[in-house]
């Protein structure tokens, strides 16, 4: 009987190696199932992000100089209003190293309206600024993005209209702004975790036009993204996940046509009642966003940013209420 295996051996053996092919064919990619990538101009969000409120890792938070003071009051589930306080120094260009700076300060009324399948949000400020954004899901597959900017200063009036649609696993967008702007831009997912995508833009009023093409991986623990346009524009990024709480990010952006290059590393560090970032780059600055939770709805703000090369530092705190 040594020679034999044991009762049952060769069936458990079978069960064994049956669940093992099971368990390899599970994981054999559905090319006709891909899921729908992200917006092509939100490639790049985990590591540079436009919206600072979101929980996503920014290399670029939403740094000031001064004092600031936010207050926002819902007046039901869906209207809200909002008022801003700031009072801090302005830059001014200069044609020189030396940075300038005007003392100055404004306030600024707003009015959120937020439903799952409309946003309205606007902004008026005491210099005569007037902002307003809108987004509106026209289907479940169409959406329309647009913001303008209406202001007494020559040339700082300007909108812009966007049309996003979300197919099966592809999304493509088609944008017209003022003077004579044009783009169109189309994202495709490649595997489960790659897409791939391009964009077009003319812009009639400077007589220009470009191309780009731009690639990004993504899993539960990174993010790498790649872009390339002929405009001189090379930018990379990449975001590790550390840990629930830790991340950190790197970015490269290099313009083959101006010769400039810049890179920077950040961290993202999320505290029980507090919220840590922070970015030091290649050109000597080095800043960090501290946001803690006070209380239930009161949260205390800090900004620093060091700039070694210009010899200009910017500190700022604030309060947020509602």
């Amino acid at each position: 009987m040594a020679g034999f295996p044991p009762p049952g051996a060769t069936i458990l053996g079978d069960a064994a190696a049956g669940k093992k092919i099971d368990e390899v064919g599970k994981k054999k990619v559905d090319y006709f199932n891909l899921p729908c990538p992200i917006p092509f101009e939100e490639l790049q969000r985990e590591a540079i992000s436009i919206v600072p409120n979101l929980h996503m890792l920014s290399l670029k938070p939403e740094l000031f100089e001064g004092m600031r003071f936010d207050f926002t009051k819902g007046l039901n589930p869906k209207f809200s209003l909002s008022h801003s306080v700031f009072m801090g120094p302005m830059e001014l260009p200069s044609q020189g190293a030396e940075t300038l700076k005007i003392p100055t300060a404004h306030y600024e009324f707003g009015a959120n309206f937020i439903d799952p399948k409309l946003m309205l949000i606007g902004r008026v400020l005491t210099d005569g600024r007037l902002t307003a954004r809108v987004k509106c899901d026209l289907t479940d597959d169409l959406s329309l993005k647009a913001n303008a900017q209406l202001s007494n200063e020559p040339n700082m009036s300007h909108g812009m209209v966007n049309f996003d649609y979300k197919g099966k696993d592809y999304r493509t967008q088609l944008q017209l702004g003022d003077g004579s702007l044009f783009g169109a831009s189309y994202i495709q997912s490649i595997t489960p975790h790659l897409s791939m995508g391009g964009e077009v833009f003319w812009a009639g009023q400077h007589l220009k036009s470009g191309v780009g093409y731009a690639a990004r991986y993504e899993n539960d623990k990174m993010v790498a993204t790649g872009q390339v346009a002929s405009t001189g524009m090379v930018a990379m990024s990449y975001v590790q996940k550390v840990s629930e709480k830790v991340s950190l990010a790197t970015d490269f952006m290099y313009n083959y046509l101006s010769r400039d290059v810049t890179a920077s590393v950040g961290y993202d560090y999320i505290l029980r009642q507090a919220r840590l970032r922070g970015k030091l780059d290649s050109n000597g600055c080095a800043s960090a966003f501290l946001e803690e939770r006070l209380n239930m709805g009161l949260n205390f703000v800090l900004s620093a940013e060091i700039d070694h090369k210009k010899s200009d530092y910017k500190f700022g705190f604030g309060l947020t209420v509602g």
